[in-house]
């Protein structure tokens, strides 16, 4: 059982929950990787960014340059190092406590870890999307379409291909999903919670977040 005090609305609330371990998965624009930092601040526990780790490997390949705002794509590395590195947050996961595991795959790579509270954050106007990452990346909207759906159909085919047999294990044999399901990472099936952020702010919805670690 861990406990934390949250400074929420000026008080302080007393969160007791049974998981050990919190994953934070969504798509571009969907507040995930602000959520993840606020809810591990709040909680004291280590934040893992899945794409600040692979940013650096990319950049210290020189797959990637360090002078460029928007984020990369997964294809600009191996397969082997993809998988290398996944497996090795599912084994973090399984063994250890006390870290919120920020990234598109975190949620997949949740799956049948006992004691991981599994969030999908979306929002469901692509249009708000594409704002926030413009914002964040200091480019015009194009240029955030475009490095949006590009970079997630990119991620999407290299990933479906190199996870079936585990999307197999993890998701179809126990029976989360049936097997006719396509593979689709973020399906709100994976999922503990799954909030919409299109009209929600940053503590908004790191209160939904809280308040269902503490239902539990």
């Amino acid at each position: 059982m861990l406990y934390s005090l949250l400074p929420m609305s000026n008080d302080l609330v007393v969160v007791k929950t049974k998981y050990r371990n919190i994953s934070i998965s969504g798509l571009p624009g969907a507040g995930s990787t602000t959520l993840g930092k606020h809810l591990a601040k709040h909680l004291d526990f280590k934040y893992y960014s899945g794409g600040d780790f692979m940013r650096k490997y990319a950049i210290e390949k020189g797959y990637f340059d360090p002078k460029e705002t928007v984020h990369h794509s997964a294809s600009v590395y191996p397969d082997d190092f993809d998988r290398q590195v996944d497996y090795s947050v599912r084994e973090q996961m399984s063994t250890q406590s006390g870290c919120v595991y920020e990234s598109w795959l975190s949620g997949f790579l949740a799956q049948q870890v006992k004691g991981t509270f599994k969030v999908l954050v979306y929002c469901s106007d692509d249009a708000v999307r594409v704002d926030r990452i413009a914002n964040r990346d200091d480019i015009t909207i194009a240029e955030a379409k475009e490095h949006i759906f590009t970079r997630e159909e990119n991620n999407l085919e290299k990933w479906v291909k190199m996870y079936g047999k585990e999307w197999r294990e993890w998701v179809v044999a126990p029976k989360t999903l049936p097997e006719e399901a396509p593979i689709y990472f973020w399906r709100s099936e994976l999922y503990d919670l799954v909030i919409d952020t299109f009209k929600l702010g940053k503590e908004e919805t790191l209160e939904k977040v809280i308040a269902a670690i503490a239902q539990n």
